[in-house]
């Protein structure tokens, strides 16, 4: 099944009433791709601290030292 498949095969599943929302996401993803926003550059270049902390910070991911999304809102739940 093709992706397009799959996106229609959705909306023929959704509730009638969540239709008409279905609709406004999916003009508002229209109009993003045919006019992207527009984003200014950030305005302050990287100081020598901040290339460092990402360094590291990418030394961790590689080493496998992250907690992942999921552990962390486990968690989070499960604190008192």
């Amino acid at each position: 099944m093709t992706t397009r498949e799959q996106l229609r095969a959705i909306i023929d599943e959704l509730p009638e009433d969540e239709v008409p929302v279905a609709l406004h996401v999916l003009r508002g993803l229209r109009a993003l791709a045919a006019e992207p926003p527009e984003v200014p550059d950030d305005d302050e270049p990287l100081t020598d601290d901040d290339r460092a902390a990402l360094a590291e910070a990418w030394d961790d991911v590689a080493a496998g030292r992250v907690v992942s999304h999921e552990e962390v809102r486990r968690e989070s739940r499960e604190a008192p």
